[in-house]
């Protein structure tokens, strides 16, 4: 990545992520529906050729993500509800607040148990228990310092094939805690991958020599920056201070994050009014 900008041959799932990230941005401006012309147009400048960007939308529009209609000669799409819930997730997320609770030194562990005949529900299990943010312990042992059993709870009731044990556990002590990330977690190197992202964001964006009166610029940069920082709140398992590690750039990288995207607020804005998209109250911090 350059300026923001994807070049040369964009991965599918790159794409995608971008048209989601498009979208989280656009929709908060203009509603829950955008020209078919327009959003090709946006992932073209953001490096998407337009050619792969339709047939990519189209596509997902039959997987339920968008509704199609015409409107004289244009195409708009509306996003549907399913959609909308799965940006709004995300920007909850990505833009949460990353002052953690005082921690009382309790654990929430789920062990569980899945038929060897039923992968794909193993698998479901899996992902979803790491992007709440548990580690795991050991074999189908997950464990997390953050009072989630609840969600847990909600989770199981819907994979009828799982048999979930849920407990709240203490350790003999901080030693013994630190232990325990250090098994659940790999934080070297999702702390290398944070120290890039504040190398990145310096280079590209607030020491590069830019023309900060350039609208596009400003909307590429914005699109860019969260494109390379929204990986992060799904792997990082928002430890209490007491467990991170020495040199823990988590809480920098976070900060960095927001307060260069509210910089870049008023120009990515702009460039949206000019498209015909009227900024909200809140689409700044948002």
């Amino acid at each position: 990545m350059k300026d923001g900008r994807y070049s040369g041959e964009v991965s599918q799932s790159t794409a995608r992520s971008l048209i989601f990230e498009i979208l989280g941005d656009t929709v908060r401006v203009g509603g829950h529906e955008i020209r078919l012309k327009m959003l090709v147009n946006l992932g073209e400048l953001m490096g998407v050729a337009g050619p792969n960007m339709r047939v990519l939308i189209l596509r997902m529009r039959d997987e339920g993500w968008f509704d199609a209609r015409r409107q004289g000669r244009e195409s708009i799409y509306t996003l549907t509800p399913r959609t909308r819930a799965v940006i709004e997730e995300g920007r909850q997320r990505i833009f949460r607040s990353g002052k953690a609770a005082a921690w009382d030194g309790s654990w929430s562990l789920v062990i569980y148990t899945v038929p060897e005949t039923d992968r794909p529900t193993r698998e479901q299990l899996r992902r979803d228990l790491s992007w709440m943010g548990f580690g795991s312990l050991a074999p189908a042992t997950w464990v997390s310092p953050l009072p989630l059993l609840d969600r847990v709870a909600e989770l199981g009731a819907a994979l009828p094939n799982a048999k979930l044990d849920l407990l709240t556990m203490q350790s003999g002590g901080l030693d013994a805690d630190r232990s325990i990330v250090a098994r659940s977690w790999d934080l070297e190197s999702l702390n290398k991958q944070y120290s890039k992202f504040i190398h990145d964001v310096h280079l590209d964006i607030l020491d590069a020599d830019w023309d900060r009166n350039d609208l596009t610029a400003a909307f590429v940069r914005r699109i860019g920056l969260v494109h390379a920082y929204r990986r992060f709140p799904y792997r990082d398992p928002g430890l209490p201070v007491e467990l991170q590690p020495p040199g823990w750039l988590g809480d920098a990288a976070r900060e960095l994050f927001i307060e260069t995207h509210e910089q870049l607020a008023v120009g990515a804005e702009e460039f949206y009014a000019t498209l015909g998209l009227q900024p909200t109250e809140r689409s700044a911090r948002a």
